[in-house]
């Protein structure tokens, strides 16, 4: 099953001079977090966005929600996929704009004007990224995530762990290559790191740009996540350096844990 503006020979109108960004939301049975996510793309004030649903033939009421946004969506699919990263691969297929990012069921731009800030000042960057707020279920707020993004990223900024979430990645759309699905938890970090390697620029914006809903495969998953990471870092850097950079990360996480049991006693 099939819909958007697009499949009814509709264009919609373009500024000639902006970036068209397409936002790919994959969802699944998501009819409580859906509605919070396709109002945040819809109304954010930048015009030049393609968006993109694809859901996996949810059972539950996600697709009727999508369809109330049908007007603003480009395309949108419904059927079963073989697991998030096959659904976010067909999301990059049905992708036409300049840069794509993935604003999955849950998910939301920080604000109304987030986009618009983000091209504000520059948009011939090959990558731009920014920080992540972290919300629950309730779309309370969280603070900002654990792991913060540097001041200067690059492919290799990525040994320390995944420092810019995933919906606050923003790619050059011919940089993007499709997700490897021999991950099954990880192709994220994998995807980023590849299409950082393959970038010339790479901008901070400074600006927090989603409101990333706690949870996910990966946390849900974390043994399996680990040994995906360790293979995925393996790959791009090799044993000796992932090995040390774990033991990095690993002393970080004592010293975090040790000072939160601080604060309790």
């Amino acid at each position: 099953m099939q819909g958007g503006y697009r499949l009814q020979n509709i264009t919609s109108k373009k500024t000639a001079d902006k970036p068209v960004l397409s936002v790919i939301t994959i969802v699944y049975n998501g009819e409580h977090f859906i509605e919070r996510t396709l109002k945040s793309v819809v109304e954010q004030s930048y015009t030049n966005i393609e968006y993109i649903v694809v859901d996996g033939a949810s059972k539950d009421n996600t697709l009727q929600q999508v369809k109330h946004y049908e007007e603003h969506i480009a395309f949108w699919i419904s059927e079963k996929d073989k697991g998030i990263y096959d659904a976010m691969n067909k999301g990059l297929q049905q992708a036409t704009g300049d840069y794509v990012l993935f604003m999955n069921a849950g998910d939301q731009f920080y604000d109304g004007t987030t986009v618009e800030n983000i091209f504000k000042n520059d948009s011939n960057a090959d990558i731009y990224y920014g920080d992540a707020l972290i919300v629950d279920d309730n779309n309370s707020d969280l603070g900002l995530r654990r792991l913060r993004p540097p001041k200067n990223l690059t492919w290799k900024s990525f040994r320390m762990g995944m420092l810019v979430c995933h919906q606050s990645f923003i790619v050059r759309r011919s940089l993007a290559p499709l997700y490897n699905l021999n991950y099954k938890i990880a192709a994220d970090i994998d995807w980023c790191i590849t299409c950082m390697r393959s970038a010339s620029k790479i901008e901070n914006t400074g600006l927090v740009i989603c409101r990333y809903l706690t949870g996910g495969t990966s946390w849900q998953n974390q043994k399996k996540a680990l040994r995906e990471r360790f293979d995925i870092m393996k790959k791009h850097y090799g044993v000796v350096s992932v090995i040390s950079s774990h033991l990095a990360i690993t002393a970080r996480f004592i010293g975090q844990k040790l000072k939160g049991e601080k604060r309790t006693n």
